[in-house]
């Protein structure tokens, strides 16, 4: 791979010797970061000066694994490198990127993402959360949902209403939320499995300064469609483990906030059906010869296959330099169907015995958690039926579906 990719040898020499002069174990985790972010190796792809060193995607991911194959930490993970970098470098002021991109790389500063609300879920540009100018900024009332990480993040990429006199797509605003603020309550939300993964935050008066929106005022839905993209791309890509003999001060704090960042996503592996369990399931329980068992566990290897070569491909775009494109609308709708025909396998090879959990229950209660955990696959991050239509309208070039309040200033829609 790494011949494939010109300048790939004498990039990665040239990490390897920096890596060599620069690690120290027993550095604090973030001053290890603050190294790798003044060399631009923290996020290769990024620009020069923001962390990063102008790669192209393909070289980037090599920089990457080159630095896991080290065993040295990278830069934080999640929504702050995810999303928050990605959109302030690219729709951002050099102010924000000045205050915010190097701590995010570090991890000093958490992030979450402000978008979904109880009115406004597949259609986001229904959104009623209002932002009104003030003097020393604006004052936002109104609430989110489903909002991972909102208890513990410290700045929230926020979308709120700022002109009901405009369509719905247009009068919304890309804000940097301070969640530490008076004006700002999160409470979690209980799920049917038992987990608390997700907050509903209600924002009254909460202050906004003004020098935070992402974007130009009004024009945040074309950096709303932008985070949704890398989104998609960072639900594919959940932290790994440390490697073996990982030792030292910025490993112990590495580990300590990997720890902590998975907890809210424990039971993903469950959302997305467990097909790997299946065929030893299916063994143990000596059903392996068992026709139906057979065909269905047939028909969820054809889905997990076809997925794989979807992703393979996106990752070849990637690795490309081109921008992300329908594969993830086709990805997370593939992920909803194999996470559904896995669940459908388990079931026929549990029978009841799979509702049952605590000690005894089949896996310890793992199968009842796949039960009520795969629902969810097919709501987050844009329901089965929004990725539908995007593959409809935006792939396919089918006729757009019917929204007469496409074209109605916002105030005017019924229920708005």
């Amino acid at each position: 791979m790494t011949a494939a990719v010109p300048g790939a040898a004498g990039v990665l020499a040239e990490l390897r010797r920096w890596i060599e002069a620069s690690w120290d174990p027993e550095l604090s985790l973030v001053r290890w970061r603050e190294r790798l972010a003044d060399a631009g190796w923290a996020c290769p792809a990024w620009p020069r000066g923001w962390s990063g060193r102008s790669l192209p995607a393909g070289l980037a991911a090599l920089v990457t694994a080159e630095l896991a194959r080290a065993g040295v930490p990278g830069p934080a993970e999640g929504v702050g490198v995810g999303l928050a970098g990605p959109v302030l470098i690219e729709h951002g002021t050099d102010a924000l990127r000045e205050r915010f991109i190097r701590r995010i790389v570090t991890g000093e500063i958490t992030w979450c993402q402000l978008f979904s609300e109880p009115g406004a879920g597949s259609d986001l540009a229904g959104l009623s959360t209002r932002a009104e100018a003030a003097d020393d900024g604006w004052r936002v009332t109104g609430q989110k949902v489903w909002s991972t990480g909102a208890a513990t993040a410290d700045f929230g990429l926020l979308l709120a209403r700022t002109d009901a006199s405009v369509p719905k797509h247009r009068g919304i605003t890309c804000f940097v939320l301070p969640m530490r603020q008076p004006g700002v309550q999160v409470r979690p939300l209980r799920q049917m499995n038992g987990h608390a993964s997700f907050n509903e935050v209600f924002l009254d008066q909460a202050q906004v300064p003004a020098a935070s929106a992402v974007g130009e005022q009004g024009e945040g839905w074309a950096v709303a469609l932008s985070i949704l993209a890398h989104e998609r791309r960072l639900a594919a890509s959940r932290p790994g483990a440390a490697p073996p003999g990982a030792a030292g001060r910025a490993w112990r704090e590495a580990i300590a906030e990997r720890t902590a960042a998975s907890e809210p996503h424990k039971w993903y592996p469950q959302r997305a059906g467990r097909p790997d369990l299946v065929a030893g399931r299916a063994v143990a329980h000596g059903l392996a010869g068992d026709p139906l068992v057979r065909q269905e566990i047939a028909r969820l290897v054809e889905l997990s296959w076809s997925a794989r070569w979807t992703a393979e491909r996106a990752a070849a775009a990637r690795a490309a330099g081109r921008p992300p494109g329908p594969e993830g609308s086709l990805g997370k709708l593939a992920s909803s169907v194999i996470a559904r025909q896995a669940a459908r396998v388990h079931a026929l090879i549990a029978g009841p015995h799979g509702m049952l959990a605590g000690p005894g229950s089949p896996l310890d209660g793992t199968i009842a958690e796949i039960f009520l955990s795969v629902p969810g696959i097919s709501i987050a991050g844009g329901t089965d039926q929004i990725q539908r239509t995007i593959i409809g309208e935006r792939i396919l070039g089918l006729p757009r579906e019917p929204d007469p309040s496409r074209k109605l200033p916002f105030r005017e829609v019924p229920g708005a």
